[in-house]
Order: structure tokens, then C-alpha cells, then sequence
């Protein structure tokens, strides 16, 4: 019983060991990937800063930047500790080996005194002479071959035990060697991010003076971004009620009366049904509405960044991108419609099933109402304004209902 939990153990750690790497790959690929965002984010910052432009926009992508580098931070934290759990079981894998290695020669060590002693060929032709039969005498001589084998096996062994403990203490050596890499990076971006917090009150406190023109500007933008969610609901509220109309003509049904909660929903046919379940599986693991970007404002009710007392609502999330950028459907679906809320802010509403992903703030669009679209199908262009940030707003609905689109993305 003993032996079978030394073993369980062995394998335990082993497969422990063999683990650790595969999960600092993945700690090192998303930590360049965040590295690419801060690269890509204080590039935007120094642009902005260059132009002389709003300091609403700095603060904001400051802003962003502190919460990458906090991201950086806490992979960093992961990896220190992936790293010390890495080097406490190469030390126990150590210490094991060592044991074992101990034990082996001193064995080893016994038995070649013993086949010291008993040299003599001449004993050994006579131990087995001196058998009382020819099967007695046949067993003799198995034993002694079968003796020498065990001890050229005990050898080979003590010599595979030591190339394992070189590998091990190389092993050992390279992932203190990480580690310290590691604390010194973090002890970088902690700095870093010391320097980014400094920037962001120097950047809030040039427009305290500015308290009362700033928050009527809040207002005004708040006022138009309810005005579109407004839009927003009565024309899916249309479309809903329009669609359960024909679906109603088609089957030889009542549609649901208007002003129910029934009405607000969309009546699925057998195939509405799996896109529904289709997109509702995929939760989480959307792709992006554009290629490449950042969440510049996130969704729901938040403090202004620079003024604490002032709540800002967003009912789905504005992802800040490149200049001249395309949005993208994430996921397969019907063009629903498209609307234009002003001369640079259209939008397209792409139906899955009950479920309805919104892009606003397009500039041109290259889709039409009831076309199909698949998943990552670019449907038009981002407008950029005058001080060439291009924004898109993304929103997801159930029916009427506004959903959180970051807990759809794949973040």
C-alpha cells in the first residue's frame, strides 16, 4: 500500500509539473497581448496630446491605460505564483530523487562487495557443482545471471536517476532565474502605473474650472444618447410586431395582441429557434465588432472620470479603434434594419433569432434590410471625427430588453 501511494504521489507531481508551463504559455501570450494594447494606447494618448484636442479624450484613454497596465499587473501576480508553485515541487521531485538515489547505491554499494568477495571463479563453478541435482544446479546458474542482470539494472538505474535530478535542478535553476525576470517586471509596471495615476490628476485638475460648462455638456450628451436608446426600442418594437404579423398570415394564427408582453417578443419559427440558441451558447465568446480596439466607455451607469459626483449611463459599449476602421457582424444573422440617426450616425440591427446586436456611428453602410450576414462581415465604415477618433457604439438585446455586451465579447 505504501508503494502505491509513492507512486500516485510520483505521478501527482510529475503531471503538476508537466501543467505549470502550459499555463505560463498562456500567462505570457495574454500579457504581450496587453503589452500591444498599452503600446496601442499610449500611441492614441501622445496623437491626442499632439493635437492640442479635448482633455476629456486623454483623460478617458489615460484612463484605459491604467486599466491595462492594472491587467498587466495582476498577470504578472499569476505568473510569480505559477512560478513559486513550479519551483516548490521541482524542489520536492529533488528531494525525492536525492532519497532514492541514496537508497539505490547504497544498495549497489553492498552488492559489490558481495560480488567482490565471491570473485573467485573457481567458488562459483563449484556452488554450482556442488548442486545434489542437475535441476538444483540449473537454478544456481540462472540465479547468479539473473544477479548480474539485477545489478547491471540497479546500475543503469542510479544513472537515469542522475540525469533526472540534472534535469531538475536546470529546471529549478531556470525558474528562479523567471521568477526574479518576473518581480522586477512587476515592480516596472507598478511604476509605470504610479506615473499614469499622477498624469490622470495633473489632466483632471486642468479642468476643475471648468465644473459647470463640463457637466452641462454631460447633460446634452446623456439627453442625445437617451434620445437614440428611445429610437432604438420603438423601431425594434416595430420590427417585432411587424414580424409577428407575417409569421401570423403564414401559419394561420392570431398575433399577439398589442400592449401585451407577448407582443414585445419575437414569435421564433422552428429555425428561429436554433439561431436563437446558437447565439445564446456562444455567450462569451463573441468576436469583436471591429478588429482592433479598446472598450473607451463601458456599459451601464458609471462615475464621470474626472467628476465623481456625476453618473454617466451607456446602454451597450463604445469601443474606441483605428481612424478609416470597418464594423463587423460577430455573429451570423438577418440585416433587421438599418437606420439613420444623422448625416455621419447610422446604424444596422442584425437579427439572431430573439437576439439583436446594434453598430451605431457608422459613417457608410454596406449591408441592406433582410440581407444575411455571417459571422465577422464587414457592414460598413466607423465615422471619424474632426480630431480623427473613430468610436462605435455596440449594443446586444433580447427582444427589447438591453443586455451587457461585455459579458457576450470575448474579452
Amino acid at each position: 500500500m505504501n508503494q502505491f501511494i509513492k507512486i500516485v504521489f510520483f505521478f501527482f507531481i510529475t503531471s503538476l509539473c508537466f501543467a505549470q508551463p502550459s499555463e505560463q504559455q498562456k500567462l505570457e501570450e495574454r500579457k504581450a497581448q496587453i503589452l500591444k494594447e498599452i503600446s496601442e494606447n499610449k500611441s492614441r494618448l501622445e496623437a491626442e496630446k499632439k493635437k492640442e484636442k479635448s482633455v476629456l479624450k486623454q483623460i478617458s484613454q489615460q484612463k484605459n491605460l491604467i486599466q491595462l497596465r492594472q491587467k498587466l499587473l495582476n498577470t504578472t501576480a499569476k505568473q510569480t505564483r505559477l512560478l513559486s508553485d513550479e519551483i516548490y515541487l521541482t524542489q520536492l521531485e529533488m528531494n525525492k530523487l536525492n532519497r532514492e538515489l541514496k537508497v539505490l547505491k547504497e544498495d549497489y554499494e553492498k552488492m559489490i562487495v558481495k560480488s567482490y568477495k565471491s570473485r573467485n571463479e573457481q567458488s562459483r563453478i563449484m556452488f554450482v557443482l556442488s548442486a545434489e541435482n542437475f535441476l538444483q544446479a540449473y537454478k544456481r546458474i540462472q540465479y547468479m545471471k539473473q544477479y548480474a542482470g539485477f545489478r547491471k539494472m540497479q546500475g543503469e538505474e542510479i544513472k537515469e536517476k542522475q540525469n533526472k535530478l540534472v534535469v531538475a535542478e536546470k529546471r529549478l535553476s531556470e525558474s528562479k532565474k523567471e521568477k526574479e525576470v518576473v518581480l522586477a517586471q512587476t515592480e516596472k509596471e507598478k511604476q509605470e502605473l504610479e506615473k499614469e495615476k499622477q498624469e490622470q490628476e495633473r489632466l483632471a485638475k486642468l479642468i476643475q474650472k471648468d465644473k459647470k460648462k463640463l457637466t452641462a455638456e454631460i447633460s446634452k450628451k446623456q439627453k442625445e444618447a437617451k434620445d437614440i436608446d428611445a429610437k432604438i426600442k420603438r423601431l425594434i418594437a416595430a420590427e417585432i410586431a411587424e414580424a409577428n404579423k407575417r409569421n401570423a398570415a403564414k401559419t394561420g394564427t392570431t398575433a399577439p395582441k398589442a400592449g401585451t408582453k407577448e407582443a414585445s417578443k419575437f414569435v421564433l419559427s422552428a429555425e428561429g429557434k436554433v439561431v436563437s440558441d446558437n447565439f445564446k451558447a456562444n455567450k462569451g465568446k463573441l468576436p469583436w465588432p471591429v478588429v482592433d480596439g479598446y472598450i473607451s466607455l463601458k456599459h451601464g451607469d458609471q462615475p464621470h472620470p474626472v467628476h465623481k459626483n456625476l453618473t454617466i449611463h451607456n446602454s451597450g459599449v463604445e469601443i474606441s479603434t483605428k481612424p478609416g476602421a470597418s464594423a463587423r457582424a460577430v455573429f451570423g444573422g438577418e440585416v433587421l434594419q438599418v437606420q439613420v440617426i444623422s448625416a455621419n450616425n447610422k446604424a444596422v440591427y442584425i437579427q439572431h433569432g430573439d437576439f439583436i446586436t446594434v453598430y451605431l456611428n457608422l459613417s457608410s453602410v454596406s449591408v441592406s434590410k433582410g440581407q444575411k450576414v455571417t459571422i465577422k462581415q464587414n457592414i460598413g465604415k466607423i465615422h471619424t471625427d474632426s480630431s480623427g477618433s473613430a468610436v462605435i457604439k455596440f449594443l446586444v438585446l433580447q427582444n427589447t430588453t438591453t443586455l451587457n455586451p461585455e459579458s457576450w465579447l470575448n474579452l
